[in-house]
């Protein structure tokens, strides 16, 4: 079975039952879900933020353990951070610190990343993406330089 890495906003679809989830229902289905240890760290923040109590958070916890892969983070991942980091900030282009954890993880792993803000993620070489934006008219997309899996 495939790996597919989703991004914390496609989680948030998943978890919260938005509609918008639709849309990548296809490219889910008889696929590993992975998400990345920062993924779960903006979970728990979101949990924390919106006060949810601690039975809300354990039912979080057992369906992360249950239905997703979680990747952690080891010195391999803090390359690639710093390699991705590095990047966009030299092309002027920043990136949040948790976008490049997430984009690290996918590259650390050779995993497609299935996200609903490729914007976040256009700048970074070699990085797949499955999204239902389109971007073709982002000034940073260059087709030959940016592998994008699908736009749905």
């Amino acid at each position: 079975m495939d790996t597919l890495l989703i991004d914390t906003n496609i989680i948030s679809f998943l978890l919260k039952g938005d509609s918008r989830i639709a849309f990548y229902e296809p490219h889910l289905k008889n696929k590993q879900l992975a998400i990345s240890f920062m993924s779960v760290a903006e979970l728990y923040q979101w949990a924390i933020i919106k006060n949810w109590g601690e039975k809300r958070i354990r039912l979080l916890e057992c369906k992360l353990q249950e239905d997703y892969l979680v990747l952690p983070c080891d010195i391999t991942t803090c390359q690639h951070w710093a390699k991705v980091r590095a990047l966009c900030q030299s092309q002027g282009k920043p990136i949040s610190t948790q976008d490049a954890w997430i984009a690290a993880t996918a590259l650390q792993f050779q995993l497609v990343l299935a996200t609903h803000n490729p914007k976040d993620f256009i700048a970074i070489d070699d990085l797949a993406l499955i999204t239902a934006v389109d971007i073709t008219h982002h000034q940073d997309f260059r087709m030959g330089r940016h592998f994008v899996t699908q736009f749905i």
